[in-house]
């Protein structure tokens, strides 16, 4: 849809302009020149008669420039890259499985878009300046610096209708819009390619299972269960009355005495 509105815009154009010019003797004047032109903007070969003020005697001339190529260069990225879509969208729907066989099919989509990303940033912006200049070209202004008859301060000459321009913008517009649209979709291709999963590095499995216990330094967890274990006997022995001795007795390896 993009790709339509773009060469659409530009290749459909036709647009004018209107001068009038008011001689001294007004049986010699014309106040209705209209100069007609449209895609591919081959200005050059846009001709026109206005008079000269002097009898009945008129001038041809022609407006300046040749910007097709910028016009039909833009214009011909914007067909290719509509067909280009419909026939991915066909693969897409009907030949899914051919697309995938042997990354194939990713791997040409893929280029396809990066070659189409950067033609739509070069057209466009070849376009735009082409644009520029058209603009130019056909100011009433401008146009009117080529008449001898507007060259005499006794003749009045005036710009009465200036062309419209409105539709080449919007095509430039609609130009940059799709080097978004393909630039951005670079980046669902390239995971179509099977280059992004692959790319992806996974750190080696080195770490062995760690055992249960610890066994560092003579300190063994399961030294806490009834065999040498942390076992109280549960005997305090009391000797005598106060004053007298009075042990704490432990099976385990650690044991402490108290003398009070």
């Amino acid at each position: 849809l993009f790709a339509i509105f773009a060469f659409a815009t530009c290749g459909g154009y036709s647009g004018g302009l209107r001068l009038s010019v008011d001689c001294a003797n007004k049986s010699e004047s014309d106040f209705n020149i209209d100069i007609a032109f449209a895609y591919p903007f081959r200005l050059h070969e846009v001709n026109f008669d206005v008079p000269t003020c002097e009898g009945k005697r008129r001038e041809k001339l022609s407006l300046i420039g040749d910007f097709s190529s910028s016009a039909e260069f833009f214009v011909t990225i914007a067909v290719f890259a509509f067909l280009y879509s419909l026939a991915a969208t066909v693969v897409y729907i009907f030949f899914q499985n051919k697309y995938r066989e042997n990354n194939r099919g990713p791997l040409i989509d893929f280029i396809v878009t990066v070659v189409f990303s950067f033609l739509w940033l070069v057209s466009s912006s070849a376009w735009a300046k082409g644009l520029s200049d058209v603009k130019i070209a056909t100011d009433p202004d401008e146009v009117l610096l080529l008449m001898s008859a507007c060259k005499q301060q006794s003749n009045k000459c005036l710009p009465v209708r200036s062309p419209v321009m409105s539709s080449l913008n919007t095509s430039v517009v609609f130009g940059y819009l799709n080097f978004i649209l393909w630039a951005g979709n670079i980046w669902f291709v390239f995971k179509e390619t099977g280059w992004h999963s692959s790319g992806q590095r996974y750190p080696p499995d080195t770490m062995e299972k760690q055992p249960s216990s610890y066994n560092q330094g003579g300190y063994n967890q399961d030294s806490y269960g009834p065999a040498g274990g942390y076992n109280q006997p549960g005997s305090y022995g009391q000797v005598g009355e106060y004053g007298q001795s009075q042990s704490y007795s432990q099976s385990g390896p650690t044991s402490f005495a108290n003398q009070i």
